[in-house]
């Protein structure tokens, strides 16, 4: 019998379409002669060659968040941690200096601390809702700024139209981190940015069960060097993820909008419970960036609350384990509302005198507020803060 070689299927045609995007799990991609892959690797025609360079489903939901940060010609990634380190690394080399909020989520500062400097890039941290430390923090040699809006977890606000200004004034990039706060509360390319990135494993897939990431540039130049850096070093998304992420779009301002009702009345409550020493959240008059927080984010405080307990570490231990009800675990984002000890988890590569200095202590938690019922949740938190007074 004679053999032959089957050709790579192509879906039968059809005058309707899927409601639903398809999964394209394929890792490799035909083309019908090397004159065409020439031409794909070209620009002059459209097409997919190896998934680790491109497949349909990154691209789909890259469009989806670039309509919502109001952007074109982002990338998906396979973490929040490989945007950053798209940014970092596909822009900046030896010689250069980079200045980073030093709230910056944990394995940020840890990126900037250990990993920038053994590669010949100089890192300063400086306090982001202080413009005048971030001017003094800037050198002849500094390529690039990056903050969070709002930061993790400690939910301080960055002045981050003043600090858009001085970039732009001294031809330094900026670079946000829009996780926390979202599209839904602030656009951070109107306001100056240069570079967005987003951890999608959190709010904007939302249910805990993918790991992604996203940046996009105002010059496509620099879009292009962090999509060549991307590829070469491997950091392509799932298919599956990218699937996943783009159908939990589909209710992401509905989840966006009941969470943060609910963050806004969680705060509220824990604020008059005995044993609670502090409270975060950007819409309370005590938060310290209240003013710049109802300007920035027009009156919207997101689902981020963190509070600080009496008592250390014990009391710590004590109500993670009562609080049963909610997860406890190193995460955000989720349907479900969890809680997260930043000390042992997201910031426990610093010293106690450094997370002192920002103020995370051994009482201090960070709740990812979800949708459940409030009342349960007050049910919850009430038990856990019961236990933390009784240890």
């Amino acid at each position: 019998m004679k053999k032959t070689i089957q050709r790579p299927v192509v879906p039968p045609a059809s005058v309707s379409t899927p409601v639903v995007s398809p999964i394209y799990p394929s890792v490799v991609y035909a083309s019908d002669d090397p004159d065409g892959l020439d031409a794909q690797y070209e620009g002059g025609a459209a097409g997919y060659t190896y998934a680790r360079e491109g497949h349909p489903n990154a691209d789909l939901l890259a469009r989806r968040i670039d309509a919502l940060e109001g952007c074109s010609g982002g990338i998906v990634l396979g973490s929040g941690m490989a945007a950053v380190a798209a940014v970092l690394l596909g822009l900046c080399g030896a010689g250069d200096h980079v200045v980073g909020g030093n709230q910056l989520y944990g394995r940020s500062l840890r990126l900037m601390a250990e990993d920038l400097p053994r590669l010949g890039i100089a890192t300063t941290l400086a306090d982001p809702t202080d413009m005048a430390a971030v001017e003094a923090a800037l050198r002849p040699e500094t390529r690039l700024v990056l903050i969070e809006v709002v930061s993790n977890p400690t939910l301080r606000v960055a002045d981050i139209e003043g600090i858009a200004r001085l970039c732009r004034d001294r031809g330094v990039l900026l670079a946000v981190d829009n996780t926390f706060t979202t599209p839904l509360a602030v656009r951070p390319f109107a306001l100056g940015a240069d570079i967005v990135l987003h951890s999608v494993t959190k709010l904007l897939a939302g249910h805990s069960d993918v790991t992604l990431g996203w940046v996009a540039a105002r010059d496509p130049d620099l879009a292009v060097r962090m999509r060549v850096f991307a590829v070469t070093t491997g950091m392509t998304p799932s298919p599956f993820d990218c699937w996943l992420a783009e159908r939990g779009l589909a209710t992401f301002a509905l989840r966006f909008d009941a969470a943060q009702r609910n963050a806004a009345a969680l705060a509220d409550w824990l604020a008059g419970q005995a044993g609670v020493r502090r409270v975060l959240y950007p819409t309370r008059a005590d938060h310290p960036d209240h003013n710049r927080a109802a300007a920035l984010l027009g009156g919207q405080g997101c689902n981020m609350v963190s509070f600080e307990v009496a008592g250390g570490r014990k009391a710590a231990n004590a109500l993670a384990r009562a609080a049963d009800g909610v997860a406890f675990a190193p995460t955000l984002g989720d349907v479900g509302t969890t809680l997260s000890h930043a000390a042992s988890s997201s910031h426990r590569a610093l010293s106690p005198e450094a997370r002192a200095a920002i103020g995370i202590t051994e009482g201090f938690f960070r709740v990812s507020v979800g949708l459940e019922p409030l009342d349960a949740l007050k049910t919850t938190f009430a038990a856990g803060l019961a236990a933390a007074r009784d240890a």
